[in-house]
């Protein structure tokens, strides 16, 4: 991706994100609940108690950064010479971020010592520890 196509999606970004930032303003940054959605283009709408998505909760800065982020797969590098600043700015700023959402651990990998002891009790056959152990459940 240029630098230049990555600051016009970014700047496209900070203008989609003023609606946001400006209903924060006017909440003073209290929590608030979205109570109505309506589907654009066919007139349907929705009611009750909406939370918002962890990432539209971020400032508009951090949603920004986030987006670029992933347009840049991940690359620190390009993040460098995207916003001009040093690849510790660009961690610590992701570091900050981190802090901000809730990550789910999805289906962990049990201990080793676990799957040791349930072949040691019967529980499974050695093959099927031995697969455990290399992440192949």
């Amino acid at each position: 991706m240029k630098i230049k196509d990555a600051l016009d999606i970014t700047l496209d970004m900070a203008e989609q994100a003023m609606d946001w930032q400006e209903l924060t303003n006017l909440t003073r940054g209290q929590p608030f609940v979205v109570e109505r959605v309506r589907l654009a283009g066919n007139g349907v709408a929705i009611e009750g108690e909406f939370e918002l998505p962890q990432l539209a909760q971020l400032s508009v800065e951090d949603q920004i950064f986030v987006t670029a982020f992933v347009r840049c797969h991940g690359s620190i590098k390009q993040m460098e010479r995207i916003f001009g600043v040093s690849y510790p700015t660009i961690k610590s700023r992701l570091n900050r971020i981190m802090q901000l959402l809730d990550f789910v651990e999805v289906d962990p990998a049990p201990p080793s010592a676990e799957i040791v002891d349930r072949l040691r009790r019967g529980e499974i056959t050695a093959q099927q520890a031995l697969s455990e152990l290399e992440g192949r459940t």
